[in-house]
């Protein structure tokens, strides 16, 4: 079954480890899962990785004070998030699946041109931003029974990555201060203003606005069981809120809206409000 695929994928995948430089290597991954009363999950995996597993049809299974949701054919899904300590405990049917989490190291990205007010905005700017992430916030909050986050992903945009998941983040101000901001909540990737972007998995748009003030262009697609894409920045959206999208499908154009220093497409991604590196949830054969 296509699912299996993926679950495989996200297993293998737990000895890729980020580096602060365009290319990606990968060390020898241990597969080997955690196997019992028909559960399958890896034995261990990177900090940020989204988690593919499957159990029995029916069973009960928590991670995280969350219950999770298992599709008819027995496959549930859960995020790790960027600073989670090991293990992490998955318990199904009362029984506790404990998964290795490997640190990762999170460097200083220093970031140089962006208008400085949207790093140091006024309070009324500020109190439109908090109203713009809690609209975005509200709609990860969904738990569809959709399962398109278990195919394979692909790229929304051929380019160089220019911003790491997690790396630690300062924008240097056109005085030469630096105002340190959280890490950084997705991968960035350098392409030409009016790339199109496609959708990496199919879903269903949530969330679609052309100007949000610090992440522009914004985009939000939920691939089910609460794993959802955002695509920032963007210059051109195509697609409205209802919409059902598929693998593939141009769902806008790259753009350099709100704060940026220079086009580029932001890919995020959440499991509900845990944010994990989409990076990892690329096969290995499509990472570079």
């Amino acid at each position: 079954m296509r699912f299996l695929i993926a679950a495989f994928a996200a297993m293998a995948m737990s000895g890729c480890m980020a580096t602060p430089t365009p290319v990606i290597r990968h060390a020898a991954a241990d597969p080997a899962p955690s196997v019992a009363r028909g559960t399958q999950l890896p034995h261990e995996v990177q900090q940020g990785a989204l988690v593919i597993g499957t159990t029995q049809p029916g069973a009960h299974v928590e991670f995280a004070g969350r219950q999770v949701r298992v599709s008819p054919d027995g496959v549930f899904v859960v995020g790790i998030a960027r600073d989670a300590p090991s293990p992490a405990v998955v318990v199904v049917d009362r029984v506790e699946h404990p998964i290795l989490v490997q640190p990762r190291d999170w460097p200083v990205e220093r970031v140089s041109g962006v208008p400085p007010e949207t790093v140091r905005p006024p309070p009324e700017i500020a109190a439109r931003i908090e109203r713009e992430q809690a609209q975005v916030a509200a709609a990860r909050t969904r738990d569809d029974a959709r399962t398109d986050f278990a195919h394979a992903f692909l790229w929304p945009v051929e380019g160089r990555i220019s911003g790491r998941f997690g790396n630690r983040r300062t924008y240097v101000l056109p005085d030469g201060t630096e105002d340190p901001q959280t890490p950084h909540s997705g991968m960035d990737i350098a392409a030409r203003a009016g790339t199109p972007v496609r959708a990496p998995a199919g879903g269903l748009v949530t969330f679609a606005a052309p100007d949000l003030y610090l992440t522009g262009g914004t985009l939000l697609i939920d691939h089910g069981h609460g794993v959802s894409s955002n695509f920032l920045h963007l210059s051109r959206i195509d697609v409205r809120v209802g919409d059902r999208v598929e693998q593939g499908q141009v769902i806008g154009a790259v753009g350099a809206t709100g704060r940026a220093s220079g086009p580029h497409l932001h890919w995020g991604m959440n499991w509900f409000d845990v944010r994990v590196d989409p990076l990892l949830v690329l096969p290995p054969e499509a990472t570079r």
